[in-house]
C-alpha cells in the first residue's frame, strides 16, 4: 500500500463560476473524489488536506514558503506528495520547492484551465495523472516535478505558455519527464537532482525585483528597484542575454554596490550568454550571473535564495552559489561560454 498526501491550496481547479468572477471554493476532499472518477487504484491511499483555498495570482512568497514547509511535512510521512494549486504561479511555486526538496520522495504539482464542473473540465483528470504519477516507482527521486495534460514536467524551466489551452504547461528545451494517460505511466527521461539552496523553514525572502527590457528601455526601473530596497535585480533581456545601454549602465552601478544582477531571457526558450558589446558582453564583464535557460521569474528565485543563504555576501559569491546550483540542475554549463571564448579561436 502506498500513502500519498494530497495538499490544496486553490486555484482554477478548485474554482466555480460566480457573479463578479470565478471564486475558489471547491474543497480538496471533492477534488480527490472527482478524480477518482477517472482514476484509482485499491493499493494507493491518498489523505487529503486543505492548506488554504484561494487564486494563485494572489500568492505571496510567504505563502510559497508555508506551501514548502507544509510538503516537507508532508513528505516524511508519504509515498508522494501532490500539491493543487493555480496555474498563474505554478511555475514559481514548483521552483520555489525545487530549490529547498531534498528527499527522494516525489513532490508533484498540478491544476486547472478551466473550472470545477463545467463541460470539459480538466482538474478531475489533471488530478489523477498527478496522483498516478506520484504513486509510480518512475517518480521516485524525480524530486518536484508538474503533471498537465497528460504530461510530466521537471519544476527547475518549467512555463506557463498558454492562457487558455488545457496544454498549458511545457519546458523548452527539456521535454517531457514522462507521460500520463489510459494507457499508464510512461518515463521518458529522469532529471538532474542539484543540492538544496534553500534550507531551513523560511516566512519570507529577500527582495528581487525583475526588469523587463523592450525597445528604449532606460535606467529608471533599475534604480526604482534599487531605491525600493530590492537585495537583487534580474533583467528580462532581449534575446541571448542583451538590454539597452542605459539598463547596463545601471546594472554596473548595482554590482558596484553591492547588489548582485541576474539576467535571463523574455524569449521563453533558449539560454543566456554574454556575446555582444554594449550588451550582454558588458553584464558579464561587469560580474552579472547569466541564469542559463530559466525564466526571469524563476531566476528571480533563484537569486533571492542564494542571497538568503549569506545576507553578507559579495555579489560575485552569490552569482557563484547561484552557477554552481544551475550547473548541477542541468541549466548552465561551467565554464560558461562568453564572448571572448566564442570568438577569440584555438589558442
Amino acid at each position: 500500500m502506498r500513502r500519498l498526501i494530497l495538499l490544496g491550496t486553490g486555484g482554477t481547479i478548485a474554482t466555480t463560476d460566480a457573479p463578479g468572477g470565478r471564486r475558489a471554493g471547491v474543497s480538496t476532499a471533492e477534488l480527490l473524489a472527482a478524480s477518482r472518477d477517472v482514476w484509482t487504484d485499491p493499493d494507493v491511499r491518498v489523505e487529503a488536506r486543505e492548506l488554504r483555498r484561494t487564486v494563485s495570482f494572489a500568492a505571496t512568497v510567504a505563502d510559497a514558503l508555508a506551501l514548502a514547509a507544509a510538503v516537507r511535512e508532508a513528505a516524511r510521512a508519504a509515498d508522494g506528495v501532490v500539491v493543487t494549486h493555480g496555474t498563474d504561479t505554478l511555475e514559481e511555486a514548483a521552483f520555489l520547492l525545487a530549490l529547498g526538496h531534498d528527499s527522494a520522495v516525489p513532490v508533484v504539482l498540478t491544476g486547472a484551465q478551466r473550472p470545477f464542473g463545467v463541460p470539459g473540465a480538466d482538474g478531475p483528470r489533471n488530478l489523477a495523472a498527478a496522483l498516478r504519477w506520484a504513486a509510480s516507482d518512475a517518480a521516485r527521486g524525480t524530486g518536484v516535478t508538474v503533471a498537465f495534460d497528460g504530461r510530466v514536467w521537471p519544476a527547475t524551466g518549467v512555463r506557463k505558455v498558454s492562457s487558455l489551452s488545457p496544454a498549458a504547461f511545457a519546458a523548452p528545451g527539456r521535454g517531457p519527464l514522462a507521460e500520463v494517460d489510459e494507457a499508464g505511466v510512461r518515463p521518458r527521461a529522469v532529471p538532474p537532482r542539484p543540492r538544496p539552496l534553500l534550507t531551513g523553514r523560511r516566512t519570507d525572502l529577500p527582495r528581487v525585483d525583475v526588469v523587463p527590457q523592450y525597445l528604449g528601455a532606460d535606467a529608471a526601473a533599475v534604480r526604482a528597484a534599487r531605491d525600493a530596497g530590492a537585495r537583487g535585480v534580474v533583467i528580462a533581456g532581449f534575446g541571448v542575454g542583451n538590454a539597452t545601454p542605459g539598463t547596463v549602465a545601471a546594472c554596473r552601478d548595482l554590482l558596484r554596490e553591492g547588489i548582485p544582477v541576474a539576467v535571463a531571457s523574455r524569449t521563453g526558450e533558449g539560454p543566456v550568454l554574454g556575446l555582444y558589446a554594449g550588451g550582454g558582453a558588458d553584464l558579464a564583464a561587469a560580474g552579472a550571473l547569466f541564469a542559463g535557460d530559466l525564466s526571469p521569474w524563476q531566476a528571480r528565485l533563484l537569486l533571492a535564495a542564494a542571497i538568503a543563504a549569506d545576507p553578507a555576501a559579495a555579489p560575485a559569491a552569490v552569482v557563484e552559489r547561484c552557477e554552481t546550483w544551475l550547473v548541477e540542475a542541468g541549466a548552465l554549463s561551467r565554464p560558461a561560454p562568453s564572448a571572448r571564448s566564442l570568438t577569440a579561436g584555438p589558442v
